[in-house]
């Protein structure tokens, strides 16, 4: 790129690279700075991580937005990257042998919790099925707009209000019986930083459940790094360029108007009309740009903004599949390890008091059982993270192996003989989650907290919930703007038509 960009991404995650795909494809002259020499992508690659032939992914796996999002839908994601799927979506097993699945086959409904669960979830679900789209762009689009609420109809909004203003565990008991079921949506909500008894925290879990029974949570065949590779190509296509090892360290501002970017080393990149930031909020509005050019609320707000739980990952290679004790549970994608709803509960309070969970809620892949191309034959990739604290009295060097211990015997638990198949395995604690991608503060997976308040208008606060920054041509585009976790490019997708209206 000989000439100077006429929009400039910091950071290749996801939402960067959507963005840039998004502006590359208008037309514009597009450049990625990177700061990793290796890869782009952020949290979102694969690497042979344990042994030789095993494929691990780094971060997201799973992706039940891969389908549905208005983003990749746009771009044409599913052209380029081969999908597989499980037979079953989700399974939540629980030690006294009780569990309930979620498949995208709506006679696999019976598999619950009980019968009487299973219609009551296949009715939720064909409901789901017939405003998801809608929902999608209510949700995920820029906030506010009147058009989806619009769309979505008087009859459709009041159901859905009653929904998402409960608790989890409120939704949970007003709509199942069996204590399998109830588990099951609280427990998908601890995906992030929202326990079953959080005000409004019942959207979150709703939407990974029911999602799993339209788009479902598949996988990227060859691994995460699949989608990273094919929006950097997308990006190519159209004239932009990724450029790793550039390192941004400062967003320069003349006029009042982002104009330039300096590289560590001091090279200076001068920007025609938009740099847009897939970073940390904090990074960009206390570090990226200098105090003098922002209001004095944005960055005492900075100074409190807060962080989502921290993250503690593992990696399996194993010389068998998990041997759970549910057959279910050997042909799901993802399995998820929450006993009920007074367990999820105590793991809540227990991480929320920052201590490390005693019986750790999991979110467990088995990427192998869709892509068995991603281990050697007969051999197998585990996959599985819970949420802790941040930081931990001794640091975590002296945490991590015990901890890692207690991870294995959960598992051991619902899967006799899981320990005796393990062939190697990988430790990520928060402090390595960062130290791969800056913007996982803390080893927070979710772009700061997901509670309810740090949502919508907050996010990440009032009045810039619209992408742009208070330096004019600044714009946020990572999963610290609405809306927020989740691997569907929308924070990035949205910005950029930001971007576009505002200089068009």
């Amino acid at each position: 790129m000989s000439r100077d960009p006429d929009a400039l991404v910091i950071g290749s995650g996801p939402n960067g690279l959507v963005a840039a795909c998004v502006l590359a494809k208008k037309g514009y002259r597009v450049l990625v700075c990177e700061a990793n020499p290796r890869r782009p992508g952020g949290a979102l690659g694969s690497e042979e991580a344990t042994q030789p032939g095993f494929v691990h992914d780094v971060g997201a796996s799973f992706f039940p937005f891969a389908k549905g999002s208005p983003a990749f839908r746009a771009l044409g994601l599913s052209e380029h990257v081969e999908w597989a799927h499980a037979k079953y979506e989700s399974c939540h097993p629980a030690p006294d042998g009780s569990f309930a699945c979620i498949s995208r086959n709506p006679d696999d409904a019976k598999l619950f919790g009980s019968p009487g669960d299973g219609a009551r979830f296949r009715a939720l679900a064909a409901w789901h099925e017939s405003v998801e789209p809608k929902l999608f762009s209510l949700l995920l689009g820029a906030f506010p707009s009147i058009a989806p609420v619009l769309a979505l109809g008087p009859l459709n909004l009041l159901k859905l209000a009653r929904l998402f203003t409960s608790s989890g565990r409120g939704l949970a008991e007003r709509s199942f019986e069996s204590a399998a079921a109830r588990r099951v949506m609280p427990g998908l909500a601890l995906h992030a930083d929202v326990g079953p008894d959080d005000l409004f925290g019942s959207a979150m879990g709703y939407m990974l459940g029911l999602v799993a029974t339209t788009g479902g949570y598949p996988v990227p065949v060859g691994g995460a790094q699949r989608i990273t590779d094919a929006l950097v190509r997308m990006i190519e296509s159209h004239g932009g360029r990724v450029r790793l090892g550039a390192r941004v360290e400062k967003i320069v501002v003349s006029g009042r108007r982002a104009s330039a970017v300096r590289l560590a080393g001091g090279e200076e990149i001068a920007v025609k009309k938009a740099v847009l930031a897939d970073t940390s909020a904090q990074s960009l509005l206390l570090g990226l740009v200098d105090g003098e050019h922002l209001p004095g609320r944005v960055i005492r707000r900075m100074k409190r903004f807060e962080q989502g739980w921290g993250t503690f990952k593992m990696d399996w290679a194993l010389s068998a599949p998990a041997p759970w004790a549910v057959a279910e549970a050997r042909e799901s994608a993802v399995v998820h390890a929450g006993d009920d709803l007074d367990d999820l509960s105590r793991f809540t309070r227990e991480v929320r008091a920052g201590n490390l969970p005693s019986n750790p809620y999991l979110v467990i892949g088995q990427q192998t059982l869709p892509d068995p191309s991603r281990a050697p034959p007969g051999h197998h990739v585990l996959w599985a993270y819970t949420h802790v604290p941040s930081t931990l009295e001794g640091g975590w060097p002296a945490h991590a192996e015990a901890f890692a211990d207690v991870v294995e015997k959960r598992i051991e638990g619902l899967a006799p003989g899981f320990r005796s198949r393990i062939l190697k395995r990988r430790i990520v604690t928060p402090d390595d989650l960062q130290a791969m991608d800056e913007n996982l503060v803390g080893g927070d997976l979710g772009g700061g907290s997901n509670a309810w308040n740090r949502q919508l208008v907050f996010r990440p606060m009032f009045p810039y919930f619209r992408y742009r920054m208070p330096v004019r041509g600044l714009y946020l585009c990572s999963s610290y703007a609405h809306p927020g976790a989740g691997v569907h490019g929308m924070c990035g997708y949205n910005a950029a038509e930001r971007v576009a209206r505002d200089e068009s």
